[in-house]
């Protein structure tokens, strides 16, 4: 089922998604060489706290696994969920930070992906586009539009610079649960698919890798990652869909 939300709803998970957004922008001045990812989860907890939050993810269970952190932090070939650890990041790595609380009982959730220190132009072109990709598909929730647009948008702006999207993960509605209906695929066939309304709330997550689309799970039983081991980046926003269009609610 669908739940559609009244603007009060959308306004308490904007309050959400701006708590979610504003510690990311705190991580980003964090994240150098030396840093652990343990580290990183460590103060997004604390900051959660400040702000009156909880903590989304941290005793999450999917597939009969608990999440044990805060944070999703995912490292060079690794695409989503990777466990934060005493894993020290290099110069030259990228490192994607996925994150989300619990605010008046709604969830914030959004992604990034930051490149520790110097990195190589290939990587930046690969977090560029898949960053631009999440933008083009934002843009076509439009009341009427369908799920189809959204989805194609960003296949064509990751597959035309040379890049895959990965299918074994795609974004979701949210609100008053992390994940709701509908899924929303990295890839699609323009006018197919659900009919956009007003009211829908999707966290939108183009995960697009530099090699092929194929992922497998690594023995933690979360941490996804390329099959042939090549870079993957990550960008999430949640966003309503409104009469003036599509509201980033997840945007500072």
């Amino acid at each position: 089922m669908i739940f559609l939300k009244s603007p009060r709803e959308v306004e308490i998970l904007r309050r959400a998604n701006v708590i979610v957004a504003e510690i990311l922008e705190e991580l980003r001045t964090r994240v150098a060489p030396g840093i652990t990812t343990l580290e990183l989860d460590t103060v997004a907890e604390e900051w959660t706290y400040k702000k009156k939050a909880r903590p989304a993810f941290k005793g999450y269970t999917m597939r009969g696994q608990v999440y044990p952190r805060c944070l999703c932090i995912s490292v060079n070939e690794e695409v989503v969920h990777g466990i934060p650890s005493g894993r020290v990041l290099r110069e030259g790595d990228i490192v994607g930070l996925d994150f989300g609380v619990i605010y008046e009982g709604f969830y914030g959730d959004a992604a990034i992906t930051l490149g520790v220190g110097e990195v190589s132009d290939a990587a930046r072109r690969l977090m560029r586009v898949t960053e631009e990709a999440l933008y083009r598909g934002i843009e076509q929730l439009q009341e009427g539009r369908r799920l189809g647009d959204l989805s194609s948008a960003i296949q064509k702006t990751a597959e035309s610079a040379g890049f895959s999207v990965v299918r074994d993960f795609v974004g979701h509605g949210i609100g008053k649960q992390l994940h709701e209906e509908p899924p929303v695929p990295n890839y699609g066939v323009p006018d197919r698919g659900l009919r956009l309304r007003e009211g829908m709330v999707l966290a939108i997550e183009p995960m697009v890798n530099a090699g092929g689309c194929e992922v497998e799970l690594k023995e933690d039983g979360w941490t996804a990652v390329t099959r042939d081991k090549s870079l993957a980046a990550h960008f999430e926003h949640s966003v309503a869909v409104t009469k003036n269009g599509p509201y980033i609610l997840s945007r500072i």
